[in-house]
């Protein structure tokens, strides 16, 4: 299907409610598909949870709940979060959903097995509970996993494994050729470099004497799915793999895939060679962003410093947060985040920036008729120049750049104000300049901050879609008092 776009991000882990990093790639992702539905595509736009694993059934058990009330009460929270930051996704898949993610996930592993990937064999190896991850010598320092510093537990049982390393050339190739494209380039080097080493096969089960908080092995009762085989197949399950068809090849491949730095390997390694064995297209793109910390630290539950976005929503509203997660977290780095400098911005770009101006040109133009009247050509060429532009960062995945782009055209309208200064002239083409501006502002902020978006764009009359008069906008972003 043309010009279509599946988007996803990553499913959140339930083990505890959502923090600010979550909330940093469903903005990311919501922009994303808000800009392709505005360029007219047919766009589908994916997130969910991850609900399996031994992490979890710990977590409930020291919350004196089941693995299903712990989950339950866990994933209301990732979900209110579409009201609360304004999200527009079009399906939130739990992994505990046994009618619409398990039939997926068994098809998968019957393509595997058809395929002959899937064997079983006595295991040792290193554990990390908190990465739900099999580790080798080479992901520790010091003896401690990098994630989460603590030593992974030694394991020892007969699992299932699934043939990886046989994939690892064609992987490689993919990602080299460029049919699937990982973003930013440093993350592209250290896959590849990761591959270079050596693909190792993956255990894809664990015994379920000791984990029973998982989906069942088909064929094999007394072994629980691995909860990255489980977890990864959500993306093809949401769709319709193993029920629907003509859904499925309706969506797939995903175009992009929005994911944390910390679950590259996953997404860029095991993920392929699953869809290769399963004779499926591989993602389009990885999008690979970086982690938010609090002054300069790490956030962590010890430290006391993770953010809530929902607390954050209440105080300042869901365009400031959408705001400067946007804009002022670097895409494809880490980023920091204080409530002093959430203030600064707050008041630079938003209060002062498209707050006043759309309230100064909104002031001149009520009351003022605008029928007939067209833009000049320096308005719609400076109008052009930023869609260029801001579209040209957002292709690269630099969606910062993409978001200061459009704020430059605020300055712009705010420089045209002084210089034309409209409120002496009273000159209508000058003001109906400025509106045309203001409006075409509107659109491009949408993705970014949509209830201010809306507020601008409900100011205005249309007439065969022409403006021809305008209502004053009430101050959008009040000033924050120190």
């Amino acid at each position: 299907m043309q010009n279509k776009l599946y988007i996803t991000t990553s499913i959140a882990y339930t083990n505890a409610p959502p923090h600010i990093g979550y909330a940093l790639e469903s903005v990311q992702a919501d922009a994303m598909a808000r800009w392709s539905r505005l360029k007219g595509h047919s766009t589908y736009f994916l997130t969910g949870t991850d609900e399996h694993g031994s992490k979890i059934a710990k977590a409930a058990e020291e919350e004196g709940k089941s693995p299903e009330e712990f989950t339950d009460s866990i994933a209301k929270k990732f979900i209110d979060l579409k009201k609360a930051l304004d999200l527009t996704w079009d399906n939130f898949i739990r992994t505990t959903d046994q009618k619409k993610h398990w039939p997926g996930v068994e098809a998968l592993w019957h393509k595997l097995e058809e395929q002959g990937d899937i064997y079983e064999k006595e295991y040792e190896g290193l554990y990390c509970v908190g990465c739900e991850a099999f580790l080798s010598e080479r992901d520790l320092e010091n003896g401690l996993c990098t994630n989460h510093q603590r030593a992974p537990e030694v394991i020892k049982e007969k699992n299932l494994f699934f043939r990886l390393s046989k994939y690892q050339d064609q992987i490689k190739k993919a990602i080299e050729s460029g049919e699937m494209v990982i973003e930013p380039e440093g993350r592209r080097n250290e896959i590849l470099s990761f591959i270079e080493d050596g693909l190792e096969d993956v255990s894809f089960s664990r015994s379920r004497e000791k984990l029973k908080w998982g989906i069942p092995v088909p064929g094999h009762e007394d072994q629980t799915m691995y909860v990255w085989c489980d977890a990864l197949a959500n993306y093809i399950s949401a769709i319709g793999y193993g029920q629907n068809e003509k859904e499925f090849r309706k969506w797939w491949p995903a175009d992009i895939h929005v994911i944390g730095k910390d679950i590259l390997r996953f997404h860029a390694a095991i993920w392929p060679g699953m869809l290769l064995a399963a004779g499926l297209p591989l993602p389009r793109h990885i999008f690979v962003h970086g982690f938010i910390k609090s002054n300069g630290e790490k956030m962590s539950k010890s430290l006391g410093n993770v953010i809530d976005p929902v607390d954050l929503v209440n105080k300042y509203g869901s365009d400031a947060v959408r705001y400067y997660l946007l804009r002022e977290i670097p895409s494809n780095e880490d980023g920091d985040f204080s409530i002093k400098k959430f203030e600064e911005i707050y008041n630079a770009d938003l209060a002062n920036g498209l707050g006043n101006f759309a309230s100064r040109v909104s002031t001149l133009a009520e009351g003022v008729d605008f029928g007939g009247l067209e833009a000049n050509g320096e308005i719609e060429k400076k109008i052009g120049e930023a869609i260029k532009d801001a579209a040209g960062s957002a292709n690269k995945f630099k969606l910062h750049e993409t978001v200061a782009r459009i704020w430059t055209l605020i300055q712009y309208g705010d420089g045209y104000v002084n210089e034309h200064k409209p409120w002496e002239s009273k000159d209508k083409q000058i003001i109906f300049n400025l509106v045309f501006l203001l409006r075409a502002v509107a659109d491009l902020v949408e993705p970014i901050v949509p209830k201010a978006s809306a507020k601008i764009k409900k100011a205005f009359a249309l007439k065969k879609e022409k403006i021809v008069s305008a209502k004053k906008i009430e101050n959008l972003f009040p000033r924050l008092d120190k």
